[in-house]
């Protein structure tokens, strides 16, 4: 019968899953050299005044933001690309979420948007290197005895290089491990990490030229005021990009780790925002980062043809953050931003929940708040100081000591890792699933309708995280390759399905439960994939497995055959990279805040303030 097949995967399937062919690498290696060779011959004809265009336009763009031409052009060119590299992350997901794995990075089109985002990001920190032709700023790092650059730029343009050099990395790291279908990879971390991270370069890069010109700094409209406003919508965007899985649905981490990354981002954007830009600018700043998102969303799905996806709206933090500065906190930076996190961890949460259970497919059980509160109040309190902190470089307004503030963000970087650890922790239980697959009249066997049963029945609680069926990377021409099935609770520990289960062809099913620690899974069907030498899992009409590790189903492309060292020792260094970004942005915003004050810092001329 249908029911028992397990057809041959696709030429997509059957593409080797260890990285992509050397000839691609190699193309894309070379293609990356040429661009970086015109660009350093670009910069060098205009560091020699042997060119002019460029100067005409960083002065066109200097006319539209009132900041120096080295502030304004790679402000303004870093609108385009941070949109083209968010664009072909979202559809890059979608189609890994979808389609599954592919043959290489020419062989995605997401990739392209990806690749040239990130190499325009870099080369907007490289155009504020390049354009001052006199030292722009006290904070300026010299490069030369005659030529200066403001450090937010060479922070953009190392932000830019880390996230590109991830490109590469992931490819030796497939050799290496296999591919690991999932956006919590180490060097998928690097990609995503170093363009979110990028957002507090831009505005430290903004910064040094608000200081640079305070004559037009008093100039500054309304139009102004929101394009400063859509880089903290921008940062909010950033830092929310760890959060994609959960917006698909296909998270491959614990529930409770998603409010505390909602918290984390919120805390530290908003309060950042309202103190830098004054009453409205929380709000401003989420209502901007949800009509990109809403944006991108609808042209991967609906327009693509891709699994949707929804995010997350930050409504109730922004107002949290907005009510809470209408007190003389306000005045106080720092016990601002650790009051105002902890209202986002708790009333803003609070308010995040009822998006969450509108629209996600797995809301919050009430079993998940005490641990799930337990891990966002400490973190957002913690971003939220950081945002304070932000905040205060940003107006110009003096740090505590080089000591304090370095200990502030150290020990915020400790306590969302630990909060990370703790939510990483999974186990798998000494329990079976009984499944009972029934074929769906009238589909020739493709599709089935499932009873579950436990054993122990009280493997979850009666309150779990999830127990569900999980159909995914089926292919872009069935249901978006996507099919989530949150099952009905019939009893102690049966469940049955709610909607047809696709059991054929590239389809990956497998069963699904999480309830506080545990997390497991059970495989339904598998397709064979003769790429990676995985033998195919018929669908039986019924069967009775032991549950497993998920990643091991959901993530069959990586290899697990390596010394337990390696794969530590490689993480390792990514998050030695990781920290010296984090340590090298920090130092650049003391510097540029020890450089003095903004004379300007605090007047918004045609925008209302506190």
């Amino acid at each position: 019968m249908a029911l028992l097949a397990v057809p041959s995967t696709s030429v997509l399937a059957q593409s080797e899953g260890g990285g992509a062919a050397l000839g691609q690498v190699f193309g894309m290696t070379a293609a990356a050299g040429v661009v970086s060779i015109v660009l350093l011959w670009i910069g060098y004809l205009h560091r020699t005044r042997k060119i002019t265009w460029l100067a005409r336009l960083a002065d066109w763009a200097a006319g539209r933001l009132h900041r120096p031409p080295w502030a304004a052009l790679p402000m303004l060119f870093f609108v385009t690309t941070i949109v083209c590299a968010l664009f072909g992350f979202i559809w890059d997901v979608s189609l890994h979420i979808g389609k599954g794995r592919d043959s290489g990075p020419l062989a995605n089109p997401a990739h392209y948007f990806i690749l040239i985002g990130l190499f325009f990001l870099f080369i907007a920190g490289m155009l504020a290197v390049f354009l001052p032709y006199e030292k722009p700023g006290a904070a300026a790092i010299r490069i030369t005895r005659t030529w200066h650059a403001p450090i937010g730029g060479v922070l953009l343009a190392a932000c830019g290089l880390y996230a590109l050099i991830g490109f590469p990395l992931d490819d030796i790291w497939h050799r290496i491990f296999g591919q690991d279908v999932t956006l919590w990879g180490p060097t998928h971390l690097m990609l995503i990490g170093g363009a979110g991270l990028s957002l507090i370069a831009l505005l430290l890069l903004e910064r040094e030229g608000r200081a640079a010109a305070p004559s037009d700094a008093e100039r500054d409209g309304l139009g102004v005021w929101l394009v400063r406003c859509a880089a903290f919508g921008g940062l909010l965007i950033g830092l929310s990009v760890f959060q994609i899985e959960y917006d698909f649905g296909v998270e491959q981490f614990r529930l409770v780790l998603q409010p505390m990354l909602i918290a984390a981002a919120g805390a530290l954007a908003l309060v950042a925002a309202r103190l830098t830009l004054g009453m409205g600018a929380a709000i401003l700043a989420a209502l901007i980062a949800a009509a990109i998102r809403g944006a991108v969303a609808l042209v991967v799905g609906p327009g693509l043809g891709a699994p949707l996806n929804v995010f997350t709206l930050y409504a109730g933090a922004a107002i949290v953050v907005e009510l809470i500065a209408f007190t003389p906190l306000v005045r106080k930076p720092i016990i601002f931003g650790a009051v105002a996190g902890l209202g986002v961890a708790t009333l803003g949460l609070l308010g995040e929940s009822w998006w969450i259970d509108a629209v996600y497919h797995y809301p919050w059980p009430t079993s998940m708040w005490g641990e799930g509160l337990a891990m966002a109040i400490p973190v957002a309190i913690a971003t939220g100081i950081c945002g304070g902190l932000l905040g205060m470089v940003l107006t110009g307004r003096p740090l505590p000591s080089a000591r304090a503030s370095g200990v502030i963000v150290a020990l915020t970087v400790l306590i969302v890792g630990g909060a990370v650890y703790n939510g990483l922790r999974t186990e798998v239980p000494d329990a079976t699933a009984t499944i009972t697959l029934t074929p769906v009249p009238g589909d020739g066997g493709e599709h089935v309708s499932a009873e579950v049963r436990l054993e122990p029945a009280d493997v979850v609680g009666d309150n779990p995280e999830w127990v569900s069926i999980l159909s995914w990377q089926g292919g872009l021409d069935n249901q978006r390759g996507l099919n989530i099935d949150v099952l009905e609770r019939t009893g102690p520990g049966e469940y049955r399905s709610t909607t047809s289960i696709p059991v054929y062809g590239d389809w990956k099913t497998l069963l699904r439960i999480q309830d506080g620690t545990t997390m497991a899974g059970v495989p339904i069907y598998l397709p064979a994939d003769p790429g990676i030498g995985a033998e195919g899992y018929a669908a039986q009409p019924k069967s009775t497995e032991p549950f497993v590790e998920e990643i091991k189903i959901l993530q069959r492309e990586r290899n697990f055959d390596h010394p337990s060292w390696l794969y530590s020792a490689a993480s390792l260094v990514v998050l030695i990279c990781s920290l010296i970004i984090i340590a090298a942005l920090s130092w650049g915003a003391w510097r540029i805040n020890s450089s003095g004050s903004l004379a300007t810092s605090h007047r918004r001329p045609t925008v209302p303030s506190s």
